[in-house]
């Protein structure tokens, strides 16, 4: 199970941090994904943290956003920094399905969605 927390309102240029706490597999060997939808939209992957370490992120939020692993936590979490406007939307942690250690970063690769966490950034 997944369940993603930490969203909230937020104005432009300001941060959040968003945490997925994960149950009943060991994040060694499973990638975790974060990825997010905004109304009338098709969700988008955000940021992935495949098994081995390799990370993986949209080129929309390179450099800004940073995925982060705690094992001993069973979390995932997702800093994000100079947030903007378009950040807008509900975000979700889903795991990996298989054990590839290159699993890519794409929707269709990934299962057992959280519920989703809303971020609003304000201009």
């Amino acid at each position: 199970q997944l369940q993603a927390s930490g969203g909230g309102v937020v104005q432009a240029g300001g941060s959040l941090r968003l945490s997925c706490a994960t149950s009943g597999f060991s994040l060694d060997y499973n990638t975790i994904g974060w990825f997010r939808q905004a109304p009338g939209k098709e969700r988008e992957a955000v940021s992935c943290f495949r098994r081995g370490g390799g990370t993986i992120y949209a080129d929309s939020v390179k450099d800004r956003f940073t995925i982060s692993r705690d094992n001993a936590e069973n979390t995932v979490d997702l800093q994000m920094n100079s947030l903007k406007p378009d950040d807008t939307s509900t975000y979700y942690c889903a795991h990996g399905r298989g054990s590839s250690y290159y699993l890519s970063c794409t929707a269709s690769n990934f299962g057992s969605w959280g519920q989703g966490t809303l971020v609003t950034v304000s201009s």
